[in-house]
């Protein structure tokens, strides 16, 4: 069987493309296997405005534009390594050029199995009112007070941006997990964000957590490496 392409939407942020593409190249290296790898660069900023106003049907079409590319350059399944444009997913699964590796169901697979049953959500506003667009099954999900909401967005969206982040950065979002922990009896903190890898680990994270973007990785190289 030949090796599968793999299709990656970067731009969303820039941050997390890299954080795929490094992860990714890193996990082939070890296997001594080459990486078969497409990618495209789509544009945040109108992302975002569609995300706000709630316009799934723009996001998916263009999403399902950018896969197309993809599929042009030779790629075989694709993935959006980000959570928030998940917020289309349902209008863009069945309009993709491409069979896509879907964030929403492995990270609820993961939470199914990861024996919690009480989280939160950090991540952009959209991510973490919406309680991850409803995907999560089986488990329950506490919504932080709004000025929480508002830090961690705040927090989210810089780190997207900029693709750069801080002490300060893990110290804030670190203090609404423990008050989340303490006052609201959360289990674990989902990192529904992928650029929250700028600033969170697997050595620097001191509550549990489970890393939507670690997961969806886990899935992706199942099917690109033997």
């Amino acid at each position: 069987m030949p090796q599968q392409c793999f299709g990656l939407v970067g731009g969303l942020g820039v941050g997390a493309a890299i954080h795929y593409y490094r992860e990714l190249a890193r996990a082939h290296d070890e296997q001594k296997m080459p990486m078969e790898l497409a990618m495209v660069h789509a544009d945040m900023a109108r992302m975002v405005r569609w995300a706000s106003e709630g316009d799934a049907k723009s996001m998916a079409a263009y999403l399902a534009g950018l896969i197309a590319r993809l599929q042009a350059a030779g790629a075989t399944f694709a993935a959006i390594p980000a959570v928030t444009p998940h917020l289309c997913i349902g209008e863009l699964l069945p309009v993709s050029p491409l069979p896509l590796v879907n964030m929403l169901e492995v990270v609820n697979d993961a939470v199914r199995t990861s024996g919690f049953r009480r989280v939160a959500l950090f991540g952009t506003r959209f991510t973490v009112q919406s309680a991850m667009f409803g995907a999560l099954t089986q488990v329950d999900v506490v919504s932080p007070k709004p000025e929480e909401v508002d830090t961690i967005h705040e927090i989210y969206y810089r780190l997207a941006s900029t693709g750069v982040g801080g002490q300060a950065d893990r110290d804030a979002l670190a203090a609404i997990a423990e008050t989340l922990i303490q006052r609201d009896g959360v289990d674990a903190i989902l990192l529904a964000g992928t650029d929250l890898a700028l600033i969170f680990n697997e050595t620097n994270t001191p509550f549990p957590n489970v890393d939507c973007a670690r997961v969806h990785l886990n899935r992706i190289l199942s099917l690109t490496l033997p």
